[in-house]
């Protein structure tokens, strides 16, 4: 009685008293199981080796090693220093490689028709294209990288082909597409299939193709269509290409790689890996590529065959605009994604940028950061280069217009056709300005003549807005130049500038001999045609001394002169003079006496100016003259009181005490290789002949040599290291109308600032009331 009356106390309680129960049994198993076997759980070895303690001190250590240590810096001195090369893109450093070779099998027949062909549709969308053919001696295109092996025996071809590869590019590249060209290859879907696959697999991908007598298993890429190559794969089939070569004899190259890569490593040609499918269309003879409208043509990543390069141009056209369309598509659904979602943001609509998709207006902070608009008609602009108020519309600018003009004709018949249709008239006003975090960006106020379905016509005037965004950014390919070439330098000297040469002289010592910089220097003597004659004073005589005087006081340095006797002094001819004095790959850097070229300039002559490419022609910062714009006294003694305010126009961060400006008008300091020059002099000499000649060189500089009669990249930005002081420019009456333009332009315009030739009207003015 008693022991039930106690089991039904305990009743609620048992199912907790058994958990704690079975909780205790299994922690107690599981302490046994992590100690060991035979090991008593409730002993504690205290300093014994493997015990807790010692477990906790090596997992202490572990953690410790992980942890990032500063190791300092220490170099034997005993020890000679090596320099540490260090390459120059971090992606060789990592070892990272490019994503897809292109490999073209041409041949003497169609190399200069669909070998050029593949060029043109093709080339710019892959980052290395090579076109391999067996014939020696071919005239290769221009703008292709053709390898010629010498043979044109089908294996052959493939062989060496695959050596090349395999010997120059193997380490560069995952994949190898080996293609030939009678094919067309949609270039954005091969890309993306290479960057959808694993690099680290042998792959052998295209339209897999059975031999004659073969069993399935025995397939072969076909060559019309192109197969890419994994590196992996190239890797490991370099050994056995010799042997493949003796042993297997096909009349084809891509059954003879699909039977060396069966021989020898076991592997066929396969049409699908990874989820990805290759695809390809066989077209028919004489088959309209406009005409194709199966899915099997739409999804097709090569076309094979194509019989002339005309046919190549019309399926380049008929794929780039079904992309077109796709990517029309994409950015109608994007678009439409984005207003749903706008919604739902802490804005709302009012957060919804137009157009959809593309950031919103820049909005500036200050009335310094305004964004300007450009007026403009069909006929004139009212922003011009040369501050002029009005210029004629052409060129690019003009070609700009009428491409706005015309897409806003065309979006406004697509949105309100077939109820009006819309005709221009004429462009009212228009409006344009730059926004760089959107595009252009466009206001036109058109006359139109709408014309609805029964023929009424009225006129109507509409404003509307476009905008050209910013297409994808590209990095330009530039040849690599470094800090290490020597620059010569060549500083012209008149009779009137002998007395400003000794300043120059000392100030090329303290900044380019003194440091020790890898420069030299070309004094060119210009007499007049009375001056310097026997018996009368060398009017150079300060000139030379002061340069024999560096040469002493710089051991080593040579400070070379020419003397030249000219009535009317031309910059190009006085170079060609230098030029014959120089080897083709010198560096003349060519300069004023009022310049001052420091170690950044000459950096900078080196890094802009690029044998073959681009010439580089600074434009240096002109100090205002100093009875406008006065000097800036300097601070007083404490207690002095404030110092004056700086004077009107005055640009403190250039450091000029009373302002100044860069001058545009002035070409005079240019940088440039001498073989570059003469290239541009050859083409002026065979244009222009005879007297035709002799009067254009009156009125060209040097920079208008390599503008007009040159194919290099001209680079014309500013300069912050070249600040000259004022000075007044000779123009001579003998130079060319340009020519005395821009010069006269350069001395009115540095003469000083809007407000400082304000202030001396204005104290003219009342000293003439007075």
């Amino acid at each position: 009685m008693r022991l039930s009356s106690v089991l039904a106390v305990l009743r609620p309680a048992l199912p907790l008293i058994l958990g704690l129960s079975l909780g205790c049994s299994l922690s107690l198993l599981r302490v046994s199981w992590i100690q060991g076997e035979g090991e008593d759980p409730c002993v504690e070895a205290v300093g014994e080796p493997g015990g807790p303690q010692d477990s906790r001190a090596r997992l202490d250590q572990s953690d410790e090693d992980f942890k990032p240590r500063i190791v300092p810096y220490y170099r034997d001195p005993s020890k000679p220093y090596k320099k540490v090369l260090r390459t120059r893109y971090i992606q060789t450093e990592l070892g990272s490689r490019e994503r897809l070779l292109v490999a073209v099998l041409t041949s003497r027949a169609t190399l200069s028709t669909l070998a050029v062909a593949v060029n043109r549709t093709v080339a710019h969308h892959f980052p290395r294209l090579l076109y391999f053919t067996g014939q020696r001696g071919a005239r290769v295109p221009a703008g292709m990288q053709v390898v010629s092996h010498g043979d044109e025996r089908p294996a052959w071809l493939m062989s060496e082909t695959l050596r090349h590869l395999h010997s120059h590019f193997g380490a560069d590249y995952d994949w190898f597409f080996i293609m030939q060209d009678d094919t067309y290859v949609q270039a954005p879907r091969l890309a993306a299939l290479a960057g959808h696959l694993s690099i680290n697999q042998d792959l052998y991908l295209g339209r897999a193709e059975e031999f004659i007598g073969a069993g399935e298993q025995a397939r072969y890429c076909h060559g019309g269509f192109g197969y890419l190559l994994s590196r992996s794969l190239l890797l490991r089939l370099r050994p056995h290409l010799d042997g493949c070569r003796g042993d297997i004899l096909s009349a084809r190259p891509d059954e003879w790689l699909g039977r060396c890569l069966i021989d020898s490593l076991g592997i066929g040609c396969v049409s699908q890996h990874q989820g990805q499918q290759y695809r390809s269309f066989e077209l028919a003879k004489n088959r309209d590529p406009e005409k194709e409208g199966s899915p099997a043509f739409l999804s097709a990543f090569a076309v094979h065959p194509v019989s002339e390069g005309i046919l190549m141009y019309r399926l380049h056209k008929r794929f780039s605009a079904l992309e077109l369309e796709r990517a029309y598509s994409e950015i109608e659904q994007l678009q439409a994604q984005i207003r749903n979602l706008t919604v739902l943001t802490p804005e709302g609509e009012a957060g919804l940028s137009w157009p959809v998709g593309l950031p919103a207006p820049f909005t500036p902070h200050s009335r310094f950061e305004v964004l300007g608009w450009d007026y403009f008609t069909e006929q004139h602009t009212f922003s011009c280069a040369d501050g002029a108020p009005k210029c004629p519309l052409q060129g690019a600018s003009r070609a700009d217009v009428g491409d706005a003009v015309e897409t806003a004709v065309e979006q406004l018949n697509r949105r309100y056709q077939p109820r009006l249709r819309f005709q221009k008239q004429r462009l009212l006003n228009g409006y344009r300005r730059f926004d760089p975090a959107r595009g252009m960006e466009y206001t036109l106020d058109l006359l139109l003549e709408a014309v609805t379905q029964r023929g009424h016509r009225r006129a109507l005037a509409r404003r509307v807005s476009l905008l050209r965004p910013l297409s994808r950014v590209e990095i330009l390919p530039m040849p690599y130049v470094t800090e290490a070439t020597r620059v010569q330098l060549v500083l012209p000297l008149l009779v009137a500038e002998a007395a400003v040469a000794p300043a120059f002289l000392e100030a090329f010592a303290a900044s380019v001999l003194e440091p020790r910089e890898h420069a030299l220097l070309t004094l060119l003597l210009v007499y007049g045609p009375r001056e310097g004659g026997r018996g009368a004073l060398d009017p150079f005589l300060g000139v030379k001394a002061a340069a024999a005087e560096l040469e002493r006081r710089y051991p080593g340095t040579r400070l070379a002169w020419l003397a030249v006797r000219a009535e009317a002094p031309s910059q190009v001819r006085l170079m060609d003079v230098v030029s014959k004095k120089h080897p083709v790959d010198t560096l003349f850097f060519l300069t004023t006496v009022w310049t001052r070229p420091g170690p950044e300039v000459l950096n900078r002559c080196r890094m802009n100016a690029i044998s073959g490419w681009q010439a580089f022609f600074p434009v240096h910062f002109q100090e205002f003259n100093p009875a406008l714009a006065p000097q800036r006294s300097p601070p007083g003694p404490p207690g002095a009181g404030p110092d004056p305010p700086s004077p009107p126009g005055a640009d403190p961060s250039r450091g000029a005490p009373g302002g100044g400006r860069f001058d545009r008008h002035a070409s005079a300091e240019g940088c440039f290789y001498n073989a570059d020059y003469l290239a541009a002099r050859a083409r002026l000499a065979a244009e222009l002949a005879g007297q035709e000649e002799e009067e254009a060189l009156e009125g060209l500089e040097v920079m208008d040599v390599f503008l007009r009669f040159s194919g290099l990249h001209l680079f014309r930005a500013v300069e912050p290291g070249l600040v000259q002081k004022f000075s007044l420019r000779d123009c001579s009456p003998r130079l060319s109308e340009e020519l005395y333009h821009r010069c006269r332009l350069s001395n009115l315009e540095g003469l000083g600032g809007r407000a400082q030739l304000a202030m001396a009207l204005f104290e003219q003015e009342q000293a003439n009331s007075t």
